[in-house]
């Protein structure tokens, strides 16, 4: 299964990689910003995405409006983000996220999420 990553935050892109790549079933694409999460969507056709909300160039949500559009129903989007009120987590699903997970977080409780969203068994 392919996934994309975009958070502007290197600590967090590589302690997701790092945990994703647990599992041998997962290869995982970085990028620093939507922009580049729109373009590496387009390249890439993962079929997971994981987007930090607050980015430069393009944000969090203008991406995952932008993937779901071109790459339909068949990605799964996850938002991982600080922004955790109930606004943040009702703007996240008006634009087409699957899922909408809080940071800070457990790692392991995040890849347990990646296989629930994405239907996988541990």
């Amino acid at each position: 299964m392919k996934i994309l990553i975009a958070d502007d935050e290197p600590m967090i892109r590589e302690l997701l990689r790092a945990t994703l790549s647990r599992d041998p079933r997962f290869e995982v694409t970085l990028v620093p910003d939507g922009q580049a999460a729109i373009e590496g969507a387009r390249e890439h056709q993962p079929d997971f995405v994981i987007l930090d909300v607050r980015m430069p160039n393009v944000d969090g949500l203008e991406a995952c409006r932008t993937i779901r559009d071109e790459l339909g129903e068949g990605v799964r989007i996850v938002m991982l983000t600080a922004l955790g009120q109930d606004a943040d987590v009702a703007r996240g699903r008006a634009a087409g996220a699957d899922d909408y997970f809080i940071k800070p977080f457990s790692p392991n409780q995040l890849l347990g999420r990646v296989y629930e969203v994405a239907g996988l068994a541990a």
